[in-house]
């Protein structure tokens, strides 16, 4: 089973204290008052070494923990080079401790001015009103340009139309596919123009079930399952914040999930012991037992020395695109003193080509900007052949559907979990599923 390494972030429960206080850079230092006498038009040595002074933020993060250190350091110190007005005061901290330590920190009016946070934990600390709004520090950032980044990655951190943050990385799930298998089949590869018809039509094909080969896989557990939907046009919450569990477009995208196995036989039995074991798929994958699989990009290494050949492409949908996004971005605390700084920080980690090179160097992750020049280095490490669509899958992400309730993350992806294993072992139909999965959904909202 497909699975982002580190975990998917967990939310933690919060002591807040209000925000006060005004966020104005103190970046310099200020002058002597002015003063008419000639003996006064020259700065005091107090305020010309206050005005030299470079303003320090503090930063806390957690990525660069277990073989990104030294990347880190150097991607600060280029920083730092071309911003000598600023220092970086910075601390790694382990990902298990890393989120009780922050909301110590921020519980206790001394958050760094800049930290590291997964997409849901984004959320569950903008909703508190925690963060800072850089949309003004921005706008008079003639400098900046927002297309340097690939639209809905930047529009990720926007949270009810204020950019608060990011992104510095991500990873997604594309589909990976077997050509060796193809080619024995005189199947043509999967490509852009492939929906869920295209995927089957080849699924059938490729299929020998005698000797354990299956055209297709993806797991069938929530994650899967969100982007599944997206892609038949369906979704967990309306407009509005009201979940929509069981509308007809996610009855429909499950009961495709499930057929592939259950109905055209095109994926392992649902009830495969095998398959339901963690890796098991991508072991199998490995193996030459599946000719598409829906997986992560941080597999690539992985499958790297694989003795056949392999590439990728983008997910076939029904409806239209859609590709799973997970994502680390950069925030500022809202009570820190060093807007401007903290900014020329956050834009200069996850998009500058001094960061995203050694970024890229170091192989660790994905940067989010658009640039194809910046990304030519990291296009030109294969295999898979085809890098690029690891970006393009961009222009079709969908967020984790966290909902109205940030803190209920983790309870509702347990609750909708448990009515698709039930739907995926023949104990619920389809839509008795997701009507369940509708009304737990519900009552979490109410509590």
């Amino acid at each position: 089973m497909w699975r982002k390494s580190g975990a998917i972030l967990l939310l933690t429960t919060m002591a807040i204290l209000s925000a006060c206080g005004s966020n104005k850079d103190g970046s310099a230092g200020s002058a002597a008052p002015s003063d008419t006498s000639s003996a006064s038009k020259a700065a005091s040595p107090e305020a010309t070494k206050a005005a030299k002074d470079p303003v320090t933020i503090k930063m806390m993060q957690y990525t660069a923990n277990g073989g990104q250190e030294e990347t880190l350091k150097a991607m600060i110190k280029a920083f730092e080079d071309a911003n000598p007005d600023v220092k970086v005061d910075y601390e790694i901290v382990d990902y298990a401790n890393y989120f009780t330590k922050l909301n110590t920190l921020v519980s206790t009016d001394s958050a760094p001015d800049v930290f590291e946070v997964g997409y849901e934990n984004f959320l569950t600390y903008a909703s508190k009103d925690l963060l800072l709004d850089l949309t003004p520090t921005i706008a008079a950032d003639t400098s900046f340009k927002p297309d340097v980044f690939k639209k809905l990655a930047y529009d990720a951190f926007n949270y009810n139309g204020k950019q608060m943050g990011v992104t510095e990385s991500f990873s997604d799930v594309v589909l990976f596919y077997n050509k060796d298998l193809f080619d024995a089949k005189q199947v043509g590869y999967p490509d852009a123009s492939w929906t869920w018809k295209e995927e089957l039509d080849a699924a059938q094909k490729l299929t020998e079930a005698k000797k354990g080969v299956w055209g297709t896989y993806a797991p069938i557990q929530f994650y899967e399952f969100y982007k599944t939907i997206a892609q038949n046009g369906g979704g967990v919450w309306d407009a509005n914040g009201k979940p929509t569990l069981n509308s007809p477009a996610n009855v429909e995208a499950l009961q495709w999930m499930i057929d592939k196995a259950s109905k055209y036989k095109v994926s392992p039995a649902l009830n495969d012991d095998t398959f339901n074991q963690p890796d098991a798929d991508l072991n199998a994958f490995k193996s030459g037992q599946i000719a598409m699989l829906r997986a992560g990009i941080w597999n690539f290494g992985s499958f790297k020395d694989l003795p056949f050949k392999w590439d990728i492409a983008l997910e076939p949908g029904n409806k239209t695109k859609a590709h799973h996004f997970f994502a680390d971005g950069l925030v500022a605390s809202k009570n820190s003193k060093h807007a401007e700084a903290a900014w020329k920080f956050i834009k200069f980690m996850s998009s500058d080509p001094a960061a995203v090179g050694k970024r890229i160097e170091a192989g660790w992750s994905v940067p989010a900007v658009s640039d194809e020049s910046v990304m030519d280095a990291y296009f030109k490490i294969a295999p898979p052949e085809s890098k690029k669509v690891v970006i393009e899958a961009l222009d079709s992400l969908v967020l984790p559907p966290v909902g109205p309730k940030p803190e209920k993350w983790s309870e509702l992806t347990g609750a909708v979990g448990e009515e698709l294993d039930k739907a995926k072992l023949g104990r619920e139909t389809a839509q008795a599923a997701l009507d369940n999965a509708q009304k737990k959904v519900e009552a979490l909202l109410g509590k």
